[in-house]
């Protein structure tokens, strides 16, 4: 038989021509092949095994090179085909060659392909199928299940056609299972690996239950005695393909907890399903893949870690405690530190994610022993080029630092947790964002109060903190210089790069949120705050302290989130990442409360009001993302309130106003989300008739007022002036016709300020909204709680003389008093000589006294509140008042000849409080008396009013008031007088008996002020020289009474008694009070020169008509001070014509029925005179038990109860015009 042929010589001439054929290759002359020749040489035992392997590899060499050549042949007799494929069947039980058992099985399989039907291979399998069940001797089927593995894996068909058609061939296999030899194991589990894994796993679907399980224990029990390395390796390829199917994993792990023999030396004999079955039980998956973890092949350690995983995917709640107790996770970590396989790597972190998921893992304190293991494998990680599996390393940090029990330490001493924190910074700073992304996931994890050592390490905190700030800053944010450059790549890029930097910004800032978070719980625990144990070296630098770390967060917050997420949410806002963003920026008015006025102020004037409440109304809408609202209204609140508390030194001081504002924001911001656009038609919405409540549309109206005061007075214009000037007008009204409610002082005092700040100065205010605003500011008892120490408030008071009448001297008082909250460009300064002046002084108080003159120089009449100032307020105010008009004069101004004249009369009061104020200052009170005394200036100017006809009213009253101090101030000190005044008395009596019906009833007053002054000191004073005349005297000689009288005389007296009882029946407030005064000392006067006299005039008839008078007037009337101090004094001086009934009665009764709780303290005062000098009085007849009882009764009233306050007044000067009277200068006088 030479090269080129493949023919048996002793059989071949026998042979029909046709069995052969010269195939292959034409340009080779091709292969002269006979097939009987072939035949006999494959039956024949006398052909040597060289020339048989040479027959088989021509053939092989055929089948490959010339597809359909041997087909031809054999295709001519059926039973040829068959004899040939027997002939081979046969040599795989009969060659002991290996390498001719090699090509009889490749010449099998290459010639089952070339037939290309099914009935040589359901032959092939018939015949396999009938020699196992026919043979005792399994180790002689070797190489027929070698070649059964070659067929399933060669043959697409076959597997199947096993699973369907030859259920009791694969049973038999399984069975085969139960022997010893390793090679044989080896063999039948490839079978199954190329049969269950043929067609995409078809076959393992189609596998019948009972055939599936019994694999499932068998594999367990070949693997767990496996010692060869092709058992091994086929065991766990068989493994993996079984656990990607959840049946298979069922029974896989159903043996769990049950210890099996792993001795390799053991021997398995016979058998029988009951050996079968005892020998499975001692099969346990997680121990065998454990044992796999401790071989010294990297592929086994990757394959078994995703077994393991793979079957955790099915159902880790099921399975992964097996795992669990087998320690598995122990030698996972321990995996991870030996390698740098990026292949094992991801398995072993994909397997260790899946444990994780139990809590078995933490409670067995798997985690704190791999904790050091994981840091190390991930700073190899950062080495490799892989992104993905160093993310996923990181995504297993994250898990086992965020689902740690917090009962459980992660971090035995402070060195591990400096370890995950140096590795979490180093992980910031990889150049792929999705590994950024996941390690800013796993600081926010680390940021967990319990994961800290103790003491806390704030400086590796800082440091986190400062890694994320740093990559944050580095982001491709976009912004509109690098739209244009991202507009160069292509869409899908554009896109991934955005959602990836949006990714890791929304991760940050859960991140950052995180740390806030754990700052706050630091703070309100002082072992953590304090950090007891920090080495005294940090601690000295303060680089280890929550201050630090507090300052560390807001100076990131400031510098670098808030420009990043502010331009990230430019054009489409993320209510995640801006949740987490308010959330933050929320914190930092807890952390840091004393820098938080300055943060605040930066935050409302760079527009956040707007940037929040924008954000409310575009995303929460609707009920929509109720988190994001949350955290807006809180950051919102917070703002709100700290700017709030700074706004004024007297609203801080009211913690009821406070409280106020801070329920107004909390119960109405959160259904606050509209657009800013729709805040008009809110403001001018009509509640209806609803009572006044912290929540409802009219509260949610005064919650916008606030936040547009507190916007607006750091430049944030939400609304346009002249919109929010009428909406708050509009408001103001509705509240009036409501009249249901108040307005609250608190948002009273922002609508205040809005109409001062937004009121076009082109426009007078005038007509019904002034009004409107009048009555709004009115009806608060304090204006001072309503003040805003504002330019705007100044000139808009100012400029209205409605609101100017009733709140000028308020303003002007709390302007000169408070200290300024406005920036240097709210000045407006326009007097270039007083700034020049002002300019060597104190900085803001200056300022402020700079914008008053600028108010003075356009509303010039406040110079007369400023002297009324000077007159009637204290000495520190006054003296800032004066200090005004000082610099106002030295600018040499010039005004109206109106406004002058009116001056003339006001410096007239600034004399006479003057005056009056050195009452009861001693030596200095005597020094200033002489020296307006030996003014000679001033005595001609008071002679001139005095004997002037022209004199206005106004003129001639003040000038009486500084008379009558002067006269007081001039008799107590006994001051020498250097010009005297002359003064007549007889036209003063005639004007106030006849002419008090064309007189001014202020005018009247200072008459009344004057007698009595000239009254206390017998009418005899060395500054004025009092003049009389017949009428009061009668004619010469005179009567000794009169004469004890004089200047005044017996009719003179009577006369002005009976001008003085017509004066109290007019009850004009003042005129009541100066009468009774005027009357007390002329009883005085009278007592002292003539006791008949004083009791004569008491016991007049038109005594007893006044009292008469009186008692038809009401309660109020007989109970007023002045009333109650006419009676005493009546009754001190003998007079008969007040009587216990009706007189006294009444008042008793009225006591009764009103009350003493109501009663002001100066009427408590004079009732108790009036109740003490009835008891001590004589009656004719005398009053009855009972009444006395009453008396007693409302004695003990006034001791056991506390007098109630007087009313409050605004302000103790009366304006009445240009003249302005001091109120308590009219106080009683009570002795």
């Amino acid at each position: 038989m030479s090269s080129k042929e493949v023919i048996y010589e002793k059989n071949h001439f026998r042979h029909d021509p046709r069995w052969s054929g010269r195939l292959g290759p034409a340009e080779g002359g091709g292969l002269l092949l006979c097939v009987a020749c072939v035949l006999d040489m494959l039956e024949r035992d006398d052909c040597s095994s060289a020339r048989k392997s040479y027959a088989l590899s021509a053939i092989s060499g055929v089948l490959k090179c010339s597809p359909g050549a041997l087909r031809e042949l054999l295709q001519q007799d059926h039973q040829v085909s068959m004899q040939f494929i027997t002939s081979l069947l046969g040599m795989l039980h009969t060659t002991l060659d290996s390498a001719t058992l090699e090509k009889v099985d490749q010449v099998l399989v290459l010639l089952l392909l070339e037939l290309q039907s099914e009935l040589p291979l359901r032959f092939v399998l018939d015949q396999i199928d009938k020699k196992v069940i026919d043979q005792l001797n399994v180790k002689s089927f070797l190489p027929t299940f070698n070649f059964l593995g070659s067929l399933v894996e060669a043959v697409p068909g076959v597997a199947i056609s096993l699973v369907t058609q030859y259920a009791p061939l694969l049973d038999r296999l399984c069975s085969v299972l139960l022997y010893p030899d390793e090679g044989l194991k080896a063999s039948i589990i490839y079978v199954w690996l190329k049969t269950l894994g043929a067609a995409g796993g078809s076959p393992a679907h189609a596998l019948p239950v009972t055939l599936r399980d019994r694999v499932c224990v068998l594999l367990l029990q070949t693997f767990a005695n496996a010692s060869s390395p092709q058992l091994i390796n086929n065991c766990i390829a068989l493994l993996w393909l079984l656990v990607q199917w959840g049946e298979a994993v069922s029974v896989l792990m159903s043996n769990t907890g049950i210890q099996f023999m792993t001795s390799q030396t053991q021997t398995i004999h016979i058998s029988s399903q009951d050996q079968e079955q005892q020998t499975s039980d001692h099969c346990h998956l997680p121990l065998i893949l454990k044992k796999l973890l401790l071989s010294g092949e990297e592929a086994l350690h990757v394959t078994s870690a995703k077994c393991i995983a793979s079957i955790l995917v099915h159902s880790p709640s099921h399975y992964s405690a097996s795992f669990i107790k087998a320690d598995v996770p122990e030698f996972l970590f321990d995996r991870l530190v030996s390698t740098s396989s990026e292949l094992l790597l991801w398995s072993l972190y994909s397997c260790l994610l899946l444990l994780v998921e139990d809590p078995l893992f933490f409670s067995q304190c798997h985690s704190v022993y791999g904790i050091e293991s994981l840091v190390r494998s991930l700073k190899q990680a950062l080495q490799l080029t892989n992104m993905d599996v160093l993310k996923q390393g990181f995504v297993l940090l994250t898990e086992i630092l965020g689902r740690q029990p917090p009962n459980v330490r992660l971090f035995l001493s402070a060195e591990g947790f400096l370890a995950v924190s140096q590795t979490v910074v180093a992980g910031l700073s990889s150049p792929c964002l999705r590994v950024a992304t996941q390690v800013a996931s796993a600081a926010s994890a680390l940021f967990r109060l319990h994961h800290q050592s103790r003491p806390v390490q704030y400086k590796e905190l800082q440091e986190l903190v400062a890694a994320i700030t740093h990559r944050l800053n580095e982001l491709p944010l976009p912004s509109s210089a690098q739209r244009q450059s991202i507009g160069r790549l292509k869409k899908s890029d554009q896109r991934n790069l955005a959602s990836r930097s949006e990714g890791f910004l929304l991760q940050s800032m859960l991140c950052l949120q995180t740390a806030c978070r754990l700052a706050e719980e630091c703070a309100s625990d002082p072992v953590l705050m304090e950090n007891t144990f920090t080495a005294p070296s940090e601690q000295s630098r303060g680089q280890d302290s929550l201050e630090s770390l507090c300052q560390c967060l807001l100076r990131c917050c400031d510098s670098v989130w808030i420009p990043s997420v502010v331009r990230m949410c430019e054009c489409a806002p993320n209510p995640q990442i801006l949740q987490a963003f308010y959330s933050v920026l929320c914190s930092q008015f807890t952390l840091l409360p004393s820098l938080m006025p300055v943060f605040a102020t930066k935050m409302a004037s760079s527009g956040f009001y707007r940037l929040a409440l924008e954000h409310k109304g575009i995303l929460c809408v609707g009920n929509r993302n109720t988190s994001l609202n949350a955290a807006c209204c809180g950051f919102l609140q917070k703002l709100s309130m700290c700017l709030f508390s700074q706004s004024s030194p007297s609203c801080t001081a009211r913690q009821q106003d406070v409280e106020e504002v801070e329920n107004l924001l909390q119960y109405n911001l959160p259904s606050l989300c509209c657009s800013i656009s729709d805040w008009p038609s809110l403001l001018r919405e009509y509640p209806g008739q609803l009572p006044c409540d912290e929540k409802g549309p009219r509260a949610t109206q005064y919650c916008l007022v606030i936040i547009l005061h507190l916007a607006l007075q750091q430049g944030d214009r939400l609304l346009p002036d002249q919109t929010v000037f009428s909406s708050v007008v509009w408001l103001l009204r509705s509240v009036q016709e409501d009249g249901n409610c108040t307005v609250p002082t608190s948002v009273l005092r922002s609508a205040l300020y809005l109409l001062a700040v937004t009121q076009d100065n082109g426009i007078t205010l005038e007509g019904a909204p002034l009004k409107c605003i009048s009555m709004a500011l009115s009806s608060c008892q304090s204006f001072s709680s309503l003040y805003s120490h504002h330019p705007a408030l100044l000139h808009f008071i100012c400029s209205h003389p409605l609101l100017e009448k009733t709140f000028g001297g308020l303003i002007l008082e709390l302007w000169l008093t408070k200290q300024a909250q406005y920036t240097d460009a709210d000045l407006t300064m326009r007097d270039t000589h007083v700034k020049d002046k002002l300019q060597r002084g104190d900085g803001e108080t200056e300022k402020d006294i700079v914008e008053l003159l600028s108010v003075i120089k356009k509303y010039p009449a406040i110079i007369l509140t400023l002297l009324d100032m000077v007159c009637t307020r204290e000495s520190s105010l006054a003296e800032r008042a004066l200090s005004v008009l000082t610099l106002l004069l030295d600018g040499n101004n010039d005004f109206e000849a109106d406004l002058c004249a009116s001056l003339k009369m006001a410096l007239l009061q600034v004399l006479q409080k003057i005056s009056v104020q050195t009452m009861d200052r001693g030596h200095h009170a005597k020094e200033a008396v002489s020296m307006l005394l030996s003014n000679g200036g001033l005595m001609e100017r008071l002679q001139t009013v005095l004997s002037s006809s022209s004199s206005s009213s106004a003129l001639l009253c003040v000038s009486h008031l500084l008379l009558s101090s002067l006269i007081t101030l001039q008799h107590v000190h006994a001051s020498q007088v250097h010009k005297s005044l002359s003064w007549s008395l007889d036209r003063s009596v005639q004007r106030i008996l006849i002419q008090k019906r064309n007189t001014d009833n202020l005018l009247l007053v200072s008459y009344l002020r004057l007698l009595e002054a000239l009254l206390n000191v017998d009418l005899t004073s060395a500054l004025m020289r009092v003049s009389t005349a017949p009428g009061l005297l009668g004619h010469t000689p005179l009567e000794v009474e009169d004469g004890q009288l004089f200047p005044l005389g017996s009719r003179g007296a009577q006369c002005l008694a009976i001008a003085l009882s017509g004066l109290i029946l007019q009850k004009h407030e003042l005129l009541l009070r100066a009468s009774v005064n005027c009357l007390t000392s002329l009883l005085g006067f009278l007592h002292r020169r003539s006791p008949k006299t004083a009791k004569y005039v008491v016991c007049q008839p038109w005594s007893r008509f006044l009292l008469s008078c009186l008692h038809s007037s009401g309660e109020s009337c007989l109970l007023h001070p002045a009333i109650l101090r006419l009676l005493t004094l009546l009754m001190r001086h003998g007079s008969t014509v007040v009587r216990w009934e009706p007189d006294l009665l009444r008042v008793i009764d009225a006591v009764e029925r009103k009350g003493v709780k109501t009663l002001s303290q100066e009427a408590s005062h004079t009732l108790r005179l009036l109740l003490t000098q009835i008891q001590s009085g004589v009656w004719q007849p005398p009053p009855t038990e009972e009444h006395k009882q009453r008396v007693r009764r409302a004695m003990d009233s006034l001791d056991s109860e506390p007098a109630s306050e007087s009313p409050v007044v605004p302000s103790n000067i009366l304006r009445v015009g240009a003249l302005s009277i001091c109120l308590s200068h009219f106080t009683l006088i009570l002795d």
